[in-house]
């Protein structure tokens, strides 16, 4: 046992100090990211909207996102993280404190691409910060350490979400959630100001950097992830619906079921990456194995009514989560090298983007006209071209690397 605890903190060694500022910010951040768990609970039985309304809700999110996305990407590279960082969590807490104010239909889908754009500017301006405050060495294990922090938060967000949706209604996770995203930009300022962090690795400026909209096997590598965040987007719309209406859960069970993948990512993910780090396994190899287990996740909705599965096929899809996202991250980051980082991880957070513009609003529909089960069928049928894909990819990866070793 002991041999266990030292290996896991061994895990975290290394990581520079700028580093846990910024998994502390995220911590903060993330704490208070009550909303989007519920959001589709939140619009059926709150507002009262039908599910392809929800789905039409979810399409704008993501269309914010997608935009958010571009723009943080752009504007990393033109005036620096740090701005686009500060500026999105003030401006995000304030938005989320509006929208609970919001109830009509077109107020709600217009009011939440606002939301998102301005809340995903911050994801490419994050990697790159990420990037920059860690030494090469340690950029996977780095990546990870910030997940962490962000599923700490979130495995604390909807299991408190719960409770005071039981309590005093969905008003209170609106004023949470804005509050939270000031507080982390309070402590932004204090921490990681540009006069008070080091930057440990900088960017190489290279002649004529490759764009990233044409770098082939960068972009077929983002349209698997698309995918895979296609159907990873389900644990926070569909099946947060498959829960309630047909196993019956309360919010307060399901904000406990979603906590729990926050809390098996805090307890394990760094030392499994530290682990698969050590093995032959590329990063392209270990999305792909991460990809395999979050489709047969859904598999497992089809075999048994037992409530039961619920719990297993968490913590499946958690350990796909928790291998696929990390070294996702971190290739994407080596790839960038290539050319201008913002640009490359603008592209890789709309890959994701794009899962939430079609991801919501498919599994809704696809509920509502052929019911639950056909849904996760297509699921995983989904997860079997994106990990063909992957295959691709990494062949393409074998033959680049034979093209310079030959030259």
């Amino acid at each position: 046992m002991l041999k266990i605890i030292l290996s896991y903190f061994q895990s975290f060694s290394g990581l520079s100090k700028e580093v846990w500022w910024l998994a502390l910010i995220t911590l903060i951040n993330r704490a208070g990211a009550m909303v989007i768990p519920f959001l589709s609970l939140y619009l059926t039985d709150n507002l009262e909207f039908s599910l392809q309304q929800v789905g039409w809700i979810m399409t704008s999110y993501g269309l914010g996102s997608f935009l958010g996305a571009w723009l943080g990407g752009k504007l990393s590279d033109q005036i620096g993280y740090y701005k686009v960082i500060l500026g999105s969590l003030f401006l995000t807490g304030i938005s989320f404190m509006a929208i609970q104010y919001f109830t009509s239909f077109w107020s709600i889908c217009i009011g939440f691409f606002v939301l998102i754009a301005v809340a995903d500017m911050a994801r490419p301006a994050f990697f790159v910060a990420l990037s920059a405050y860690s030494k090469p060495e340690n950029k996977t294990r780095s990546l990870t350490f910030i997940r962490l922090a962000i599923n700490l938060g979130f495995s604390a967000g909807p299991a408190l979400g719960g409770v005071i949706i039981a309590t005093i209604g969905y008003y209170g996770i609106f004023w949470i959630d804005g509050i939270t995203c000031i507080i982390a930009g309070l402590v932004m300022i204090q921490t990681l100001h540009p006069k008070k962090a080091k930057i440990l690795d900088q960017e190489v400026v290279i002649k004529n950097p490759l764009k990233a909209h044409k770098d082939g096997i960068y972009i077929l590598f983002l349209i698997a992830l698309a995918l895979f965040g296609f159907i990873f987007v389900q644990y926070f719309s569909t099946i947060p619906l498959y829960y309630k209406k047909i196993h019956h859960l309360s919010e307060e069970k399901i904000g406990l079921l979603l906590a729990m993948n926050g809390a098996l990512i805090f307890l394990f993910e760094m030392p499994l990456i530290a682990y698969l780090e050590k093995t032959n396994i590329t990063k392209i190899g270990n999305v792909a194995g991460g990809f395999i287990l979050t489709g047969i996740s859904f598999v497992l909705f089809l075999i048994t009514p037992w409530a039961g599965i619920l719990i297993i096929g968490m913590i499946i899809a958690t350990l796909g989560e928790m291998v696929s996202f990390p070294f996702g991250n971190a290739f994407a980051l080596d790839r960038s090298k290539k050319g201008r980082q913002g640009a490359y991880m603008g592209l890789y957070s709309m890959s994701f983007s794009a899962a939430h513009i079609f991801g919501h609003n498919s599994g809704m529909q696809l509920i509502d006209k052929f019911g639950f089960n056909n849904t996760w069928i297509f699921m995983a049928l989904i997860s079997v071209l994106g990990i063909f894909l992957l295959y691709v990819v990494k062949q393409k990866l074998n033959n680049e690397k034979l093209v310079s070793t030959d030259s």
